[in-house]
């Protein structure tokens, strides 16, 4: 979901590593498969199709393993992998294309949505020894309950990403301090997803709107709608992958963003800090599932049950910052990692979160549609908002509009009388 490059470079970057792979293949050379799993002709055995987001498996650069490399050479089969971007993108392949996939990695709620629309595959756990090492924290869960269509692969919470040289460190606690007019001159960043940015309003509606719920009323979109215009006159601008040279290049001082990607953006730059808000957050969770359209079920499985190998799992966690299910995998993350609250909040902290649930088609387009809106309006259109609900200000209009209504109707009558007398002298002559 929300990663950490634009996907452009990453599709670049993997079909340079391919062409290059290829280029270097040689094969009439009779050692060719000897060592790396392939067949003595270079020829795969099978293939698996693979869909995810964009730079979410560890790639093999700078020392990082290359999974989609071992898994190819551990079982000669070809992975065909590609990436999305968001999962409504993803949704819409599935159900708009001819595209197959055998693997895919959706998010918690679309999860729930995919599988109450029988787009999901059980999965067959007995080809997948290695699930052994998911944490029970992360077995029946809301959008798999009964643990039939899905294997965790990553998760993690939104947190609050924010620079010291700008901001005093300790001084931001919670999602509140986004619409602070203090922190106006640093530049306040907004997540450019509805889910996300509406979810945030809703935590800080007076009463507040649970964005864990299960269904929302238009009535609770436009409260949290309100909130985000509210937030305009302090707002420098929504972002998503943007959000890391604003940040990493001190051009903003404070936002809102997934705390695995905030981890590498505090790499990036020595002023970075966090909080995890005060109010709670988003807890995420995305998984590995098998559509219904998939053609190479069995090896599906095996990828599946290879991504939660205790070093697989770490190699990816560590690449991507997210935070891993697997336990086995805990015991092998650098130490450093592991102590960040980012990566690994405490239990606490996660039992004030909420997840995501799957909403009905019109509500989810009716958030889409005032979020556009909240986007496209001004500091100037919020306080005329404000203005427009303010019970003496309704009056006053009213009471205008009626002395206007009266004088019009005495216009009127008089007209008519002045005509009636006119007629008379007329009729008179």
């Amino acid at each position: 979901m929300k990663k950490c490059i634009s996907l452009i470079l990453a599709v670049l970057m993997f079909s340079c590593i391919a062409l290059l792979s290829a280029c270097s293949s040689d094969p009439v050379d009779s050692d060719a498969g000897e060592g790396d799993g392939k067949s003595t002709t270079g020829a795969y055995q099978g293939e698996v199709n693979v869909y995810n987001w964009g730079e979410y498996i560890s790639p093999g650069d700078d020392g990082t393993m290359d999974v989609i490399d071992a898994f190819e050479k551990k079982y000669n089969i070809k992975v065909n992998y590609t990436n999305f971007e968001t999962n409504e993108e993803l949704y819409n392949v599935l159900t708009n294309s001819n595209s197959t996939y055998d693997v895919i990695i959706p998010s918690d709620y679309m999860i729930e949505r995919l599988r109450s629309e029988g787009l999901l595959e059980k999965i067959d756990f007995s080809n997948i020894p290695n699930y052994k090492y998911i944490s029970d924290r992360f077995k029946g869960m809301s959008y798999d309950p009964t643990d039939e269509y899905s294997v965790p692969y990553t998760w993690g919470i939104v947190a609050i990403g924010y620079n010291t040289d700008m901001i005093e460190e300790g001084s931001i606690t919670g999602f509140k301090d986004l619409w602070d007019s203090e922190y106006k001159d640093s530049g306040i960043l907004m997540f450019n997803n509805s889910r996300d940015a509406m979810a945030i309003a809703m935590q800080l509606c007076d009463p507040p709107i649970d964005p864990g719920s299960e269904s929302f009323t238009r009535e609770d979109i436009d409260r949290a709608t309100n909130k985000l215009i509210e937030q305009k006159s302090v707002l420098k601008k929504y972002v998503m992958d943007q959000v890391f040279t604003e940040m990493e290049g001190s051009q903003s001082g404070l936002a809102p963003y997934y705390a695995g990607d905030i981890m590498t953006m505090m790499d990036n730059n020595e002023a970075l800090s966090y909080c995890l808000p005060e109010e709670g957050s988003n807890l995420f969770v995305d998984a590995l599932c098998i559509p219904t359209t998939c053609k190479n079920k069995e090896n599906a499985e095996l990828f599946i049950d290879f991504m939660c190998e205790p070093e697989i799992a770490a190699a990816n966690a560590e690449y991507i910052c997210y935070g891993t299910p697997n336990e086995g995998a805990l015991e092998l993350v650098d130490e450093e990692m592991l102590e960040s609250e980012l990566f690994n909040p405490p239990d606490e902290y996660l039992d004030k979160c909420y997840t995501f649930s799957n909403i009905d088609d019109d509500i989810y387009a009716y958030m889409q549609k005032r979020f556009v809106e909240a986007c496209s309006a001004s500091a100037e259109v919020s306080e005329v908002e404000k203005k427009t609900v303010n019970p003496a200000a309704v009056w006053g209009v009213g009471i205008i509009l009626l002395i206007i209504i009266i004088a019009t109707l005495v216009i009127i009558v008089l007209d008519i009388r002045r005509a009636v007398k006119n007629r008379g002298r007329i009729n008179k002559i």
